[in-house]
């Protein structure tokens, strides 16, 4: 539990935060006419914040809080998956998705993915089709919820019921109002603050090394052999080198394809500013990345996963330990509220570009394209999204409580399992947008049906099937086994197959037109 004075200082700290984040919510309000404003923004915005804004948007919660407390649960096999592999896959994406998203993005005005999409193939249908699917990133908007209210909690000894309401009625509220023209800057300074705290973070553990590299491997090895192993047997997600890499190197690479990090890049003007944007983003994601170690640190600290007698969950782990370790003198104080603002400012900012990014395609890829004909005054779009904001507050609540009181191992099961089947549907469309010109629509369209269909197949179709004794698929069993299975397994099959299926009706349809000729 926290001292009386963390709760002193760690409530003055969040009175003053959410005094900064408003102040900033209603400057960039004052210059958010339309829904445009509130997706774009209308300001000129510095590269370097741009960058700072996505490297903070892209590494979540997740990243700070969630994934640690896998890593402390399974070790070093989860370090490897989520702090090396998966980097690698989304960073490199990141790079080479980026300039030409953005340059068709502009061509077509876009405002979202799904009207990215749909101004890339002409087609409304398939626009409203992704659109749709959007929705599924509200299961990441409820681990983030989950995460800060964990942390929040934990610092002010509250309960975490109440803390959930207070949380989500303060951030869905100010996004009711800011956009993108408020979203930038706040999400600038989280990412400052998030650089410092990530370093705090992997500087933590520094007492495990005294004996050196080896020393704290023994450390680990003496409370559990498989902590070390770079496979863990035990695990349900760590279990050997496709499902600790190659699975993660896919997912990091389609992870790119979500809407509030792929579209950040039409905040910049100016095409020359895009370089200077993509090399803040890299090297500072990069360095959030790493903060998983301090699962490592958290297990050695809770060797039994236990405090004063309590079970840690996975999703306690790290705001546990904050709270634990940080709780010295007043220089200790100091620094442990430090880190719990950036903790929050890793959810602030990720959760802001969701709903600002979920709101605005239901509003214009949704509603629109509905009800257009009946909605004739243009500025009523800022109402009427406000109003899909309420509605996307009142579901994160619900679902996110239930996530606390009766949690699959981790929230981020949850998320992950909504999140990577968004982005396994939509990849290939991005993919064949880009990089493949005079691509028909119908390929992209049976690769999306395909993804989906396998998703869901191996995730919920196969495992009923392999568990009833129906079918026997021999070692691939173990991935589709158990009360917990990893969608990393169900995303990297349903990409492969899907982008296999998309090139091949591509080149189908390309030899037909040939034919034509």
């Amino acid at each position: 539990m926290a001292t009386t004075p963390q709760v002193i200082g760690a409530s003055i700290l969040f009175v003053f935060y959410g005094i900064t984040i408003l102040y900033f919510v209603i400057k960039g309000s004052r210059k958010t006419k339309n829904i445009n404003d509130y997706a774009l923004g209308n300001i000129n915005f510095s590269p370097v914040f741009v960058g700072l804004s996505l490297a903070a948007a892209m590494t979540s919660a997740a990243t700070f809080i969630i994934n640690p407390g896998l890593v402390a649960n399974f070790g070093i096999s989860g370090f490897l998956s989520y702090g090396i592999f998966f980097p690698i896959g989304s960073i490199v994406s990141l790079i080479i998705l980026t300039k030409s998203f953005r340059r068709y993005g502009q061509s077509v005005n876009a405002l979202s993915l799904a009207s990215w999409i749909g101004g890339r193939y002409k087609s409304k249908g398939y626009a409203l089709f992704v659109a749709f699917l959007s929705i599924l990133l509200i299961t990441f908007i409820v681990l983030i919820i989950v995460a800060l209210t964990k942390v929040i909690a934990q610092a002010l000894n509250a309960n975490e019921i109440y803390v959930l309401a207070i949380t989500t009625a303060f951030i869905f509220g100010y996004m009711m109002f800011g956009g993108a023209n408020s979203m930038v800057y706040t999400n600038a300074i989280q990412a400052i603050v998030m650089i410092i705290v990530a370093l705090i973070m992997i500087g933590s553990g520094i007492q495990f090394f005294e004996n050196g590299i080896t020393g704290f491997f023994e450390k680990l090895f003496n409370i559990d052999p498989n902590l070390v192993k770079p496979t863990n047997p035990d695990s349900p997600l760590f279990r050997d080198f496709f499902e600790i890499a190659v699975a993660q190197i896919i997912v990091g690479i389609a992870v790119v394809c979500q809407p509030h990090i792929i579209t950040k890049s039409l905040l910049l003007k100016k095409e020359k500013d895009v370089n200077k944007f993509l090399t803040t983003a890299t090297i500072v994601q990069f360095l959030f990345f790493l903060v998983v170690v301090a699962g490592l640190y958290a297990r050695l600290h809770f060797p039994d996963k236990m405090q004063n007698g309590v079970p840690l969950n996975n999703d306690s782990f790290i705001p546990t330990y904050v709270i634990s370790i940080f709780s010295g003198g007043i220089s200790a104080l100091l620094i442990g509220l430090l880190v719990i603002i950036g903790l929050m400012s890793a959810g602030f900012s990720t959760i802001e570009g969701l709903i600002q990014s979920l709101s605005t395609t239901i509003t214009t890829d949704i509603i629109k394209p509905l009800f257009g004909s009946k909605i004739k005054n243009a500025n009523k779009y800022i109402t009427i999204n406000r109003i899909a904001i309420i509605a996307l507050a009142i579901v994160t609540f619900i679902v996110a409580r239930d996530q606390i009181l009766h949690p699959n191992l981790s929230v981020a099961i949850f998320a992950q399992n909504g999140v990577y089947a968004y982005f396994s549907i939509i990849f290939t469309p991005i993919i064949f947008g880009i990089f493949i010109k005079n691509v028909k629509t119908k390929a992209p369209l049976i690769a999306s049906v395909t993804a989906m269909i396998t998703y869901f197949m191996v995730y919920y179709g196969l495992p009923s099937l392999v568990n009833s004794g129906t079918i026997d698929l021999g070692y691939i069993n173990t991935y589709l086994s158990g009360a917990v299975r990893n969608p990393a397994i169900a995303a990297a099959t349903a990409i492969v197959l899907s982008v296999t299926v998309g090139m091949i009706i591509h080149f189908i349809t390309r030899k037909n037109i040939s034919k034509d000729k």
